[in-house]
Parts: structure tokens; C-alpha cells; sequence
């Protein structure tokens, strides 16, 4: 099938790369001049385990190609993916201003039946929007479908290539046998592909967001009364997931969850909540103890020292939200540092991937070390903030050498208690 994918952040590029992948002629397309000669170039943009491989494959077979024009974009495809960031605006509701100026290009460019896909995260009602901002620039038929994306930066390959279930969101028959024939080949294993309406299918993605967001910080708020009562968080983790009903994962308590997701889709379904006359309190609750969480360890730290960080050299292992990515939006390790630098404290970091982000934000404001251990040199205090294998065994006696303190605040809960404090160290982490 041919198929046009409009942007290539995450899920635009994913996506466009994992329908070559199955034989499908994909054209992306982008504004960003620069990056797409680098795209035609066979360089990735983005960090994302295994797309480079399925990239550089489907360039070569002439499946993937890279384009500035949208007009040629709408003559080759006959789905239109919309991949296009929707930013939290000052009111927290998701800024459908690209989504929504893509789409009047559209009516004016269209030719012939096409089927629109929000891919986006989007608010409920935003499919009605499209149609009418299309609509009014011309009278070619068109379908406009909900086609949530459902990936973990980190995962997304396999997430887009095994998917669970493929939520699509339309009334019409033409466009759901379209889109049930694109998404045939990645659930040959029996895995649902799940038609609804198109404003459940926007509510969905939502919903799910924010619903995981809510495990995680109600596992954080445990976490926080076992340090409180004595309790030991793992214990509670390990009693509470072995409950089918509840399950094991998302149970993992922390420093708070960011990206480029829980954050933005949290706050845009309790913005779209108040816009129809109803109070999210349970999202209220969530958004305020995730901002709390994100700066859990700074208490702990200031205990250590006294309340004095003036002048203490801090090493930092991890800088993005999550590991397996580049990606540093709403990365509780900024707000960490931004706390940490405030307090006069110089601070080293190491992150496999996302350091040149971090640099291009913080602009000279934090050194950045060539390894973990070199970070570590004459460090007062280590501080993890994001759970990268290479962090989960580490060499203690070079931690020891070259620190000169020898307190370690970890933010992901990496080690055991007990390990750790026969090492010699002072271990600080999260509900235990």
C-alpha cells in the first residue's frame, strides 16, 4: 500500500519505518529542511533501539523516502498518517495548532479519496475538527480516522511490529477495511484490532496514559508512608503484584515519570475535563504529587549535608526520563540538577544517550564526563536518576576510589540495602 506519514518525531518516524518494514511504500514528510536531507542522508534523528537497522533497510529498498513537500506527499499516499506534535499549551490542554494547519493544507491540495489518520494523542472531538477544517477547503471525499499510537520510547519497534491491540476509530466501512488491511501483518499472532467510534479511540489513549501514570504515582505514594512507618516498598511491590487483578509492572516506586507522554496526556484529559464540566480529582492528585516526587531526593540530600550544599561537587548517573532513549522531556534528573545548581552545587553527569540534549538545554551550567566512573571523581555525592542497565552493576570499588564522599542517593532503587552499605556506603533510595 502506499502511505504518507506528515511529521517525524517519534511516532511519525516509527511508524513510517515499521509500514516499510512490512512491504508498504512510505513517503514521510517534514518541514524541517535540515532534517530531511539528513533522513535522505540514511541518518537517524532520534535515538530509538533497532530503528536504525529497519531504517537504513527499507532506505535501500527504495520503501522509505523522505520529502519537504506535502503536495507530493498527498498525491503518493492513499492513508495519510498525521504524526505531528501536540504541545501542552499554558492552559495545559494539547496545542492542536499543527494537527489543525496540516489539515486546511490538505483541502486545498486533495485530489482524490483519502483516508486522514490522527496518529497523534489527541483530545476527544479533535477527529471533528479535522473533518472540519479539511471539509471547508473542498468537496474531494475523505475519511478522518483515530488511529492512537500505543509505544514506549525504548520499545517502540517491537511495540509497533507486536502490537497488543490496534485501536482504529472510525464510522466508516471504506476507511476501517483500509486500515484492518494495512495493520493485518503485525497481528498474525491473534492480537485484536479493536474498531470503536472515533471519539472513544482519542479517549483511549487518554485514558491509558493516565491510568499508568496513576499506578506509578500511587506506588510513590506507598513508597513515601513506608519510609514513614518502617515498611520496605519492595515487599509491599513484590505482595501487591502477584494480585492478577493489580499486576507487576508499573508498580516500581521513584523519582516520578516524565516524557514526552504521562506529563502532557495527564494534564490535557484533566484540561479536557474541565472543559466539559468535570473534575478529574483523581488527576488533580496525580499532578501534584508527580511534581512533589520529582524532587523527592532533595530532602535527603540537604539532610545529609546539613542543609549546606554550597560548594559540594554532586556526580549524576542518567539524564533521561527513561533509559532507552534520548529523549529528556520533563526528565525528573533536570529538575534534580536545577534544584541542585540553585543550592551552589557543581555537578557532573554521564547518560549513555541524552547528554548532547542536556547540553544544548543547560548551556554550560553542568560538566559532562566520557564515562559513569569519571563522573564520580572527588564527587561528594552520587545521585542516579535513571535506571540504565550499565548502572545496574556496577564496580563499587571504583565508585569508592575516586568519590570523595561516600553517599549514594539513588532515585530507581538499583541495589539492595544491604549490598550497597557492606560496600562502605551510605545508600539512600526511594521507600525502603
Amino acid at each position: 500500500m502506499k502511505i504518507t506519514v506528515v511529521g517525524t518525531g517519534y511516532v511519525g518516524l516509527v511508524t513510517g519505518t515499521c509500514l516499510a518494514e512490512t512491504g508498504n511504500d512510505v513517503l514521510c514528510i517534514d518541514i524541517d529542511e535540515n532534517k530531511v536531507k539528513q533522513m535522505q542522508q540514511g541518518e537517524v534523528p532520534i535515538y530509538e533501539p533497532h530503528l536504525d537497522v529497519l531504517f537504513e533497510r527499507n532506505i535501500k529498498a527504495n520503501r522509505l523516502r523522505f520529502s519537504t513537500n506535502l503536495e507530493e506527499g498527498l498525491s503518493h499516499g492513499d492513508i495519510i498518517f498525521l504524526a505531528l506534535p501536540t504541545p501542552e499549551d499554558e492552559d495545559g490542554s494539547a496545542d492542536l495548532k499543527y494537527i489543525l494547519g496540516v489539515a486546511d493544507d490538505i483541502g486545498k491540495l486533495i485530489t482524490d479519496y483519502k483516508v486522514i489518520v490522527d496518529k497523534s494523542t489527541v483530545p476527544v472531538g479533535t477527529s471533528d475538527k479535522v473533518k472540519a477544517a479539511i471539509s471547508k477547503n473542498t468537496t474531494i471525499d475523505f475519511d478522518v480516522v483515530s488511529n492512537p499510537e500505543f509505544l514506549r520510547e525504548g520499545f517502540a519497534v517491537d511495540d509497533f511490529l507486536k502490537p497488543e491491540r490496534i485501536v482504529v476509530g472510525s464510522s466508516s466501512e471504506r476507511a476501517i477495511a483500509l486500515m484492518e488491511k494495512l495493520y493485518k501483518p503485525y497481528v498474525r499472532s491473534g492480537n485484536p484490532i479493536i474498531v470503536m467510534d472515533e471519539k472513544s479511540a482519542e479517549l483511549t489513549k487518554y485514558a491509558s496514559n493516565s491510568f499508568l501514570a496513576a499506578k506509578i504515582t500511587f506506588m510513590n505514594e506507598i513508597a513515601n508512608f513506608c519510609e514513614k512507618v518502617g515498611a520496605d516498598v519492595d515487599k509491599v511491590r513484590i505482595g501487591m503484584g502477584t494480585d492478577s487483578r493489580i499486576g507487576k509492572r508499573f508498580l516500581f516506586p521513584g523519582i516520578g515519570y516524565g516524557g514526552s507522554c504521562f506529563p502532557k496526556d495527564v494534564k490535557a484529559l484533566h484540561k479536557s475535563g474541565k472543559d466539559n464540566n468535570y473534575d478529574f480529582k483523581i488527576l488533580d492528585a496525580v499532578i501534584s504529587i508527580n511534581a512533589k516526587q520529582k524532587l523527592v531526593l532533595i530532602p535527603k540530600i540537604e539532610d545529609h549535608f546539613n542543609n549546606d550544599l554550597s560548594g559540594k561537587t554532586i556526580a549524576v548517573w542518567g539524564l533521561a526520563f527513561k533509559p532507552e532513549t534520548d529523549d529528556i522531556r520533563e526528565a525528573p534528573a533536570l529538575d534534580i540538577i536545577d534544584s541542585l545548581l540553585e543550592s551552589g552545587c557543581s555537578i557532573t553527569a554521564f547518560d549513555p544517550e541524552a547528554m548532547p540534549n542536556v547540553e544544548r538545554k543547560l548551556k554550560g551550567k553542568i560538566k559532562f564526563a566520557d564515562s559513569m566512573y569519571d563522573t564520580l571523581e572527588q564527587a561528594d555525592a552520587l545521585v542516579i536518576c535513571t535506571e540504565w542497565s550499565i548502572f545496574r552493576t556496577p564496580n563499587f570499588d571504583k565508585i569508592r576510589q575516586r568519590m570523595a564522599g561516600n553517599v549514594i542517593f539513588d532515585g530507581r532503587n538499583l541495589y539492595d540495602v544491604k549490598d550497597v552499605e557492606n560496600e562502605g556506603f551510605k545508600y539512600v533510595s526511594i521507600g525502603r
